[in-house]
């Protein structure tokens, strides 16, 4: 079927609760994907940073029909051959004591919600159901309930309430509204983003992730830290609290932690916190599978094996230096920001104008792949396995669009 077909198939039969750039994906390779029609692309959103390791990558596929041909689904009502190996690499590799394996991002969200709640009445000896947990404003962990209970975008939670309680907000990158609120002694986390994703890729001033980490361990607060979108090597370090040696009290994974092939979350946490959850309390059906567990590890071996946290930081300064010098002579770009290879520009416009759609239309149309966030803003996260010619070709296409649309 061609593009159009299949798209009025998605617009007919499927819930109308996703705005997707025209273009209907058949094939994916690398930084590459190609449409029903078999047009070429770049990749520059990687699906929102799940595929860090490429499209396909032969390694995780590998990994994945091998295990799929032998076991893919136990639940935890026993033990598999392949949930302690991989438990004990991940906790290894991110130096924690336990890992609580999940499926989604906003999973991983909601156990550490539960972990630090629990944490705080058996540790910090909070009162029962006074436990308070902090989150930044302009955050982003998913659409559950819970979730949009902690947003302050209107568009995520309107008309969808009554909202969690115990949910408090403050802005982000201040440590001094964090330390007002980290002195009531019924605060039991502070939850936050190394850089925010979804609100536009907006980085916080050097120091403030090494600050949060000192407040939470002053106040007896436990640091969570939502790195489903900057971890595993997006941003130039294979976390992007690794920048300020800001280790999280509670670390959530997701997205690139299985290469973008099979739904993968995890939670890592020292024993004093991980081991306030008891059997029962918590589980997933899914969590844990084998077939999860063998893909994670091929992921995370990619990322190390390949280099890609340091490919990354290379050619995210590259990046930026190149459009900075661009944006110097434009009057549609207001500024490029972000580390590593996560990166956005501010398109110099309203928040309620099309320009961005129409830019991101546009590249799509010259080859390239993005998609606006918050309106103005154009997030850019190709897979980290592009090379710097790739790299190279691909901002001529975004700065000779940018050009060619202000001339017109």
């Amino acid at each position: 079927m061609d593009s159009n077909t299949l798209i009025d198939l998605e617009n007919n039969f499927g819930a109308h609760n996703y705005h997707p750039l025209p273009v209907v994906l058949d094939r994916g390779e690398g930084v590459f994907v190609w449409d029903s029609e078999g047009k070429k692309y770049f990749d520059f959103l990687s699906a929102y940073s799940a595929v860090n390791q490429g499209h396909c990558h032969p390694k995780i596929i590998e990994a994945l029909v091998n295990q799929a041909s032998k076991l893919t689904l136990t639940s935890r009502a026993f033990f598999n051959s392949q949930l302690g190996p991989y438990e004990k690499f991940i906790c290894e590799l991110f130096n924690y004591d336990k890992v609580l394996p999940m499926n989604t991002g906003v999973e991983g969200g909601e156990t550490a919600n539960k972990l630090a709640r629990k944490w705080g009445y058996l540790k910090k000896n909070i009162p029962e159901n006074k436990a308070r947990i902090i989150f930044a404003k302009g955050n982003f962990w998913g659409r559950t309930l819970a979730a949009i209970s902690s947003s302050d975008d209107p568009l995520s939670y309107e008309g969808f309430g009554p909202y969690m309680p115990g949910y408090d907000l403050i802005p982000y990158n201040d440590l001094d509204a964090l330390e007002n609120e980290l002195k009531d002694s019924n605060v039991a986390a502070f939850m936050v983003e190394p850089i925010q994703g979804e609100a536009g890729v907006v980085v916080p001033d050097e120091g403030y992730l090494k600050g949060v980490r000192e407040l939470c361990t002053k106040y007896n607060v436990l640091f969570i830290a939502d790195e489903v979108q900057t971890g595993i090597g997006r941003t130039g370090k294979l976390l992007a609290t690794d920048y300020e040696n800001a280790k999280p009290d509670i670390l959530i994974l997701g997205k690139a932690l299985s290469g973008g092939v099979f739904p993968v979350s995890a939670v890592l946490a020292n024993n004093e916190v991980m081991m306030c959850i008891k059997p029962g309390e918590h589980g997933s059906t899914f969590g844990g599978n084998p077939l999860a567990c063998v893909v994670a590890k091929a992921a995370l071996d990619v990322i190390i094996d390949e280099k890609l946290s340091e490919n990354a930081f290379e050619l995210g300064n590259y990046f930026r230096s190149e459009l900075n010098k661009f944006i110097e002579k434009s009057d549609l770009v207001k500024l490029v920001r972000g580390k590593g290879l996560l990166n956005a520009i501010v398109i110099n416009d309203l928040e309620t104008s099309e320009t961005a759609w129409n830019l991101c239309v546009e590249m799509k149309n010259n080859g390239l792949l993005a998609k606006p966030t918050h309106g103005n803003i154009i997030r850019f996260a190709p897979p980290l396995t592009i090379t710097k010619e790739q790299l190279k070709t691909c901002t001529e296409i975004i700065t000779n669009t940018v050009e060619n649309y202000s001339a017109s």
